[in-house]
């Protein structure tokens, strides 16, 4: 793999610096130096086995010296400090917590307090966000009028429980954000091809977002969910304007050459990590 850019049809970048991929998003990278951000890939670490190569997963059975490794070839590849990073703790719920400069280092250099948490949000610069994925949906959120950040993790729960409008709320009450002005990024994920739920997951999602029935398809009598897809209506239900919304085509369980899949490896796989962090510029 060489160096360059190869920009995909629905508004995503893949970058490659050697060994290296990760992908971002047009609609963020217009910003320019005033904010970093990327989703990575499998690609471009030093973890090896199962976890092959960038495995970012600091709970994992990998060896911790390897994620540190790792963590630090993509901040180097970003421009962010490593010292900067301040880690999420995920449990497939709706917290959002808001952080600051205090909070930089959690989770891979100190000790973290930050427990329960799927999704992160800050108005602070150089205070970098990170949530951890293998099949679920990333969402970043920005808002250039406030100058203010979120990243989301969302399953299939959060999904149901709709943590993106729960952070969109939390950066309205928190930094005064409109919607209106907030420009999202949903990043690759397990796509409808891939994701095949029970009858019970169908209906707990009609039940609680009637809306949501069309984002289900039944192929030969197995019911198939875009989270994507209910994840985005959710953005445009809370007033984000589509034009400010990109969507990732990618799946990480058909592109397991690029990505970790936890439906692939059966729970035996890395973790990628969706980061995102303001400069002040």
């Amino acid at each position: 793999m060489y160096g360059g850019c190869e920009l995909n049809p629905d508004g995503t970048v893949t970058v490659k610096k050697r060994n290296l991929a990760y992908i971002q998003f047009g609609n963020l990278l217009k910003y320019g130096d005033s904010l970093k951000h990327c989703f990575t890939t499998r690609l471009g670490g030093v973890s090896e086995g199962e976890y092959f190569s960038l495995n970012l997963g600091v709970k994992k059975d990998d060896r911790r010296e390897n994620v540190v490794k790792n963590f630090r070839i993509i901040c180097e590849a970003l421009g962010i400090n490593p010292e900067n990073l301040v880690f999420s703790d995920q449990v497939h719920g709706t917290e959002i917590r808001v952080v600051d400069e205090k909070d930089r280092g959690k989770g891979l250099y100190r000790d973290s307090d930050i427990n329960c948490v799927d999704g992160l949000a800050t108005i602070c610069a150089d205070v970098a966000l990170v949530t951890f994925y293998a099949d679920c949906v990333p969402v970043f959120l920005f808002d250039p009028a406030r100058k203010a950040i979120a990243v989301v993790h969302s399953g299939w729960r959060g999904t149901l429980a709709e943590i993106t409008a729960k952070a969109i709320d939390v950066m309205r009450c928190e930094f005064g954000c409109k919607p209106c002005n907030l420009v999202a990024a949903i990043g690759p994920s397990i796509n409808r091809c891939c994701y095949e739920v029970g009858n019970e997951i169908y209906e707990q999602f009609r039940n609680a977002l009637s809306w949501s029935e069309g984002f289900f398809e039944n192929v030969n009598g197995k019911w198939h969910l875009s989270l994507q897809g209910i994840v985005h209506k959710t953005l445009l239900n809370k007033g984000l304007s589509d034009n400010n919304i990109t969507v990732s085509k990618l799946c990480t369980r058909c592109r397991g050459d690029l990505f970790f899949s936890h439906r692939a490896g059966r729970g035996r796989n890395g973790l990628m990590a969706a980061i995102m962090q303001l400069t002040g510029r």
